[in-house]
């Protein structure tokens, strides 16, 4: 191989590197953030939740609401709980002793907290997204059935008819994707900041 060859490959390779890294690594993520801006800017942007002019949190990301005052969201699998920045599963199958024992401390701490509010509730009454993770380990999301287990308690904390609780519930209920995918949920954070108006 000679020499002019070898620097000719060498050159080739060495444009092939900077113009990959400038269409790939600059053009296209720059397009992309663009795009994403004009047409989907509040996803873009982390779907942020003002209140007051303060950013309160995110419509993607669950909180830590422990006040029984408020609705509360579905178990956390991040480390520290509800962290946003370290998204995870429990990664845990049917069959793990871990997973059964984590279903157990959630399910008492769910009957011990709505019980007194709902005469007579059981273990089978109790919503699965109530004791169990979900798959990014903050859905902000919990089903009807959740809210409306939760509804009686927030109801008599905060002094306010049922009525009016379930009928926040019901105005914040999201539908199915494209009517079709996935299954209806209440944002937690939306639901308590409307519930914080009320009252």
């Amino acid at each position: 191989m000679s020499g002019s060859t070898a620097r000719g490959d060498l050159v080739r390779s060495v444009l092939v590197v900077v113009l990959g890294t400038i269409v790939l690594g600059l053009a296209y993520p720059a397009l992309m953030v663009g795009i994403s801006q004009l047409a989907f800017s509040n996803q873009a942007n982390g779907s942020l939740i003002t209140d007051h002019g303060r950013t309160v949190g995110s419509k993607l990301a669950a909180q830590a609401f422990t006040s029984p005052a408020y609705f509360h969201p579905r178990p956390s699998a991040t480390d520290p709980a509800y962290n946003a920045n370290g998204t995870t599963f429990a990664n845990l199958g049917p069959n793990s002793r871990q997973l059964a024992s984590n279903i157990s401390a959630n399910l008492a701490a769910v009957l011990k907290l709505e019980g007194p509010y709902n005469p007579g509730l059981t273990a089978a009454q109790v919503p699965v997204d109530a004791v169990t993770t979900s798959a990014s380990g903050i859905d902000p999301d919990i089903s009807k059935a959740y809210a409306d287990l939760q509804a009686r308690r927030v109801a008599a904390v905060r002094h306010l008819p049922l009525a009016t609780v379930q009928k926040l519930i019901d105005e914040h209920v999201d539908g199915r994707f494209l009517d079709f995918f996935g299954e209806p949920g209440v944002n937690v954070l939306e639901l308590n900041l409307a519930l914080d108006q009320e009252h």
